[in-house]
């Protein structure tokens, strides 16, 4: 069975930094795209990020372009995001989910996709 869990979210000042850990059970980094969404208060589930099952390409939203880098290690089985230069407008739940890709999709990732299994969710907070 399939488990997601986030980690690393807290508070932190404007222009701080914070990294994020999505930790997988029962499946494999390499069959699996990872993505990382935020959903803040009164607002919609934003894609931010997303690395392929090839660990070859990767995907930003356009808040995250430039401040925040996916990365991953296979052996750990855990997705990091990198977040720097954080913003107010930042803060909200950010959760890790899996997308089983057919081999044929290893170099794809979709931050708008459907994604199969999902985490709980870790707050941050970017305090002005």
């Amino acid at each position: 069975q399939a488990h997601v869990v986030e980690s690393g979210g807290g508070l932190v000042q404007f222009g701080g930094s914070l990294r994020l850990s999505c930790a997988v059970s029962g499946i494999s980094l390499d069959y699996y795209a990872i993505g990382w969404f935020r959903q803040a208060p009164g607002k919609e589930r934003e894609g931010v990020s997303c690395i392929s099952s090839s660990g070859g390409v990767t995907n930003y939203g356009d808040s995250a372009e430039n401040r925040f880098i996916i990365s991953r290690d296979v052996a750990k089985k855990t997705v990091y995001l990198q977040m720097d230069n954080l913003k107010p407008e930042d803060t909200a739940v950010y959760y890790c989910a899996a997308d089983f890709v057919p081999q044929r999709r290893s170099g794809i990732c979709n931050i708008n996709g459907d994604y199969d299994h999902w985490g709980q969710g870790t707050q941050v907070t970017v305090s002005s």
